[in-house]
């Protein structure tokens, strides 16, 4: 994993301001692969995803994790949009999607005007996957950096920690809670791996 993946994934401000001047591209990035325009002194960039779906979240962001841009996907679908990038000031950034099931992370290098996308630091985070099977909850989770994540679960309605649990350090892992005991009411898990946190709730009726 490369320093700049290490350091993207720490934990992000949540301070937002807007990049003004995106307009249409004439530089190709479907499924996170780029392809270079030939017209190399075009000053747009299209940035475009397949199969995305409605609520998805698309931002710029630097490397302090300031957002740049955000724009939540309205429609489902393939997903293209232009974005002069030129104007930001010499620098690293980074696209991040964000998905229901994971975040894609494509970083570049503006300088002098230049933008130059990272092709071999592309980055995808699965997020845990939480499946309910009567009153089993069976929670997944894939990483391909192998990298620990911890797990706290919460009653809702009081905030009560139910349970903490450390997930190894490996590429596939499973845990599997019995709430057939539980009170009734709704659950709270919050996963924290490498600085980012995904939260996910369930109801035990």
């Amino acid at each position: 994993m490369s320093n700049f993946n290490k350091y993207i994934m720490k934990k992000l401000t949540k301070r937002s301001l807007l990049l003004s001047g995106l307009m249409l591209s004439m530089m190709t990035f479907a499924n996170g692969n780029i392809e270079n325009s030939k017209e190399r002194e075009s000053k747009v960039t299209n940035i475009s995803f397949d199969n995305v779906k409605r609520g998805s979240m698309l931002s710029i962001k630097d490397i302090k994790g300031i957002v740049l841009y955000n724009e939540s996907i309205a429609k489902a679908g393939d997903y293209s949009k232009g974005f002069d990038l030129t104007a930001l000031p010499n620098g690293d950034y980074f696209f991040e999607l964000d998905a229901e099931f994971d975040i894609v992370i494509i970083p570049f290098n503006v300088v002098s005007n230049q933008v130059v996308f990272k092709k071999d630091e592309k980055l995808k985070i699965f997020k845990p996957n939480i499946r309910i099977k009567d009153n089993m909850v069976f929670v997944s989770r894939f990483s391909f950096e192998k990298s620990p994540i911890e797990c706290n679960i919460y009653f809702a309605d009081n905030n009560d920690l139910v349970r903490s649990e450390r997930f190894n350090e490996e590429t596939y892992s499973t845990k599997v809670y019995d709430f057939s005991n539980a009170p009734k009411g709704e659950y709270i898990f919050v996963f924290e791996s490498e600085g980012r946190k995904f939260i996910k709730s369930i109801n035990n009726i």
